[in-house]
């Protein structure tokens, strides 16, 4: 392991100009790319403060044996440079996106002779246009066949094509009249790329000048009597209006924009991209992404945005760019986008209005993305093997833990104080086994004194279970009752959600009862660190770690249900009190005065006056509630 000092620059020998910086690893390779307005300002920062780094950075720094950097003169080069270097020694240390699956394209070979309409998915090819993504192939499809009828583009293989030619007969779509079967010469070249360059253009939103042709024509068909080829048109129109519908109107007809959405946790982040061209959602598209470095909300979206737009095609770049959180270098970035695009290039966060509307809508999609990537790695088995191995060498175990219990406590300012105990077997969650607990001796103490009682109340119920059966592991289920006992395993592995101080309490409570057969550890939520019973120092799991991963799922399904029961709780106190009594009291009221003063316990100890401050709420009511209250107390 290197020390950062054995290659931090002399003083004063880092320029304070703009540019971008590499370190490198003892072989030379790059392992982290990163730009800056201040040369000096930046390198400075790693060096000033070791123990007070981010423990992803301090990682970096021990991993490197050597800095060096390039001065550029503006911020925009510092980005250009920033995203070529990235892209040429890909450095473990960057945030780097990767698709999480492969989206796929309708696309047309316009480099061809006789342009093709095909769907095509993975790196795109020189000379063709691309329109989607499209979250599913048979949406393609559906579109092509609509479309097929008012511009008949080949759609059939290179070999197809010239056994077609060969023979003098064309495909099935030829006979049907969805392709203008270029092959045995029924159009010109000429007249086939005119097809595929008004299908181009109907893809790229010009579609009304279709529309109206076809109209115009329809009508001239049925004035002149030649009623057939007339009722032909009436269906390319109707073809091509559903062609539309499919893809919804949500903004006006004059707006391209990408709307960008993030959902991120302390190791992952999820990006979700819907693609608005002609005021409709022509596409979507998503990312996952690895956190192995610290970065904000707004330096993800400045790394997206480089990667999305780096090397992509000037018709690919919208006027707009809708974002959830702003680059700390907005300027630069929109500056280098309008380079790419030709044309000015506006990134911003939308406040109101439909914008605002649709990138909500964006954001739950890329939560649900993250949730279900979380999902495919926790359902691996291979990998849930891997993980319980990872948490077991890292905690020092004799064996896997094959049974896990997670305690999480949840309360508002003191008041309501709940715990919640949720159990893995084998990696996946066992919700039959879950647990909720009211605190009663301890409320008001604080978490760890809460983490302390819960703890204790459930190892005394086991403890009990085994003193009754006489046996050192309990069947399961209650021979009495033939219901499952509440408490009939012990687990292997004991975690809370917390520090030190909630580790220590929950040893102590174990050691109280006398049960040394099971292992404590607690997660700290804001740097992802395992505490370990009286260690001065966290064990600092890998962040690719498929351990730590399940370690998070499972202090975050602890929360989540220690959550749900506190919100239960807090509305039946509300329905269950002395305010059921007041006169004049309803459940509109109750609310209100829940909103203002959070708690019941609160409310009593509030004035006339302040209560009259309560939308809703008179004088004389408040005088009631005073009252009743008043009464309840003494």
């Amino acid at each position: 392991m290197n020390s950062p000092l054995s290659f931090r620059p002399e003083p004063g020998s880092i320029p304070e100009s703009p540019g971008v910086y590499r370190f490198r690893d003892a072989g030379g390779r790059v392992i982290y790319v990163g730009k800056a307005k201040s040369l000096r300002q930046r390198l400075n920062s790693y060096f000033a403060d070791f123990a007070g780094l981010h423990p992803r950075t301090q990682t970096m720094l021990t991993t490197a044996a050597s800095v060096d950097w390039t001065v550029v003169g503006t911020e925009v080069e510092a980005l250009q440079l920033e995203y070529s270097w990235i892209k040429e020694f890909d450095p473990r240390f960057n945030v780097k996106y990767r698709d999480d699956k492969s989206y796929p394209y309708l696309a047309l070979t316009m480099g061809e002779d006789y342009p093709r309409v095909q769907v095509m998915r993975g790196a795109k090819r020189k000379g063709t246009r691309y329109f989607g993504p499209y979250s599913h192939a048979w949406a393609i499809r559906e579109t092509v066949d609509l479309l097929l009828r008012v511009f008949p583009v080949r759609t059939c293989s290179a070999g197809v094509f010239k056994r077609a030619g060969q023979i003098g007969r064309p495909c099935l779509l030829g006979y049907i009249d969805k392709c203008s079967a270029p092959c045995v010469g029924r159009v010109s070249e000429e007249e086939h790329r005119r097809l595929a360059e008004d299908f181009c253009d109907f893809m790229a939103g010009n579609t009304g000048r279709f529309i109206k042709r076809l109209e115009r024509e329809m009508r001239e068909a049925a004035a002149a009597e030649e009623f057939e080829r007339a009722a032909r048109l009436r269906d390319d129109v109707q073809a091509l209006q559903r062609a539309l519908e499919k893809q919804a109107v949500v903004l006006g007809e004059s707006i391209d924009c990408d709307v960008v959405a993030l959902a991120e946790d302390p190791l992952e982040a999820a990006v979700q991209v819907f693609y608005v061209r002609g005021g409709r959602i022509r596409g979507q598209r998503g990312w996952v992404v690895d956190k192995v470095e610290e970065a904000s909300p707004g330096e993800l979206v400045e790394h997206f945005l480089l990667q999305m737009y780096g090397e992509a095609a000037p018709e690919a770049v919208p006027r707009e760019v809708l974002v959830p959180a702003l680059p700390p270098e907005t300027g630069a970035v929109a500056e280098l986008l309008t380079e790419q695009r030709g044309g000015r290039v506006e990134v911003r966060v939308p406040q109101r209005g439909d914008k605002k509307t649709l990138m909500e809508t964006v954001e739950r999609n890329a939560k649900e993305a993250l949730a279900q990537h979380k999902l495919r790695r926790a359902s691996d088995l291979t990998t849930r093997s891997r993980a319980l191995q990872e948490i077991a060498d890292a905690l020092d175990l004799d064996q896997a833990p094959l049974r896990i219990e997670c305690y999480d406590v949840s309360h508002l300012q003191g008041d309501d104080v709940v715990a919640s105990m949720v159990v893995f077997e084998d990696g996946l969650a066992r919700k039959s086994e879950y647990r909720r607990f009211a605190i009663r001796g301890t409320a008001g103490q604080g978490d760890v004194a809460s983490i302390y009682e819960v703890i204790c109340r459930r190892f005394k119920r086991h403890l009990e279970e085994r003193s009754a059966t006489g046996e050192l592991d309990p069947e399961p289920i209650d021979p009495e009752t033939g219901r499952p006992r509440r408490f009939a395993y012990p687990p292997n592995l004991v975690v809370v959600d917390g520090g030190p101080a909630q580790v220590a309490a929950a040893q102590r409570a174990l050691d109280e009862l006398g049960v040394d057969d099971v292992a404590v550890s607690g997660l700290a939520k804001r740097l992802e660190e395992v505490w370990l019973p009286g260690d001065d120092q966290p064990v600092i799991l890998p962040r690719s770690s498929e351990g730590l991963y399940l370690l998070q799922r499972v202090r975050d399904e602890a929360h989540r249900f220690a959550i749900a029961y506190h919100r239960s709780k807090r509305a039946k106190s509300l329905k269950e009190s002395a305010l059921d009594d007041i006169r004049g009291l309803g459940a509109a009221r109750k609310q209100a005065l829940l909103k203002r003063f959070g708690s019941v316990k609160r409310l009593r100890g509030a004035t006339v006056d302040e209560i009259c401050e309560v939308p809703g709420i008179g004088l004389s009511t408040a005088e009631a509630i005073v009252a009743a209250l008043k009464g309840e107390g003494t």
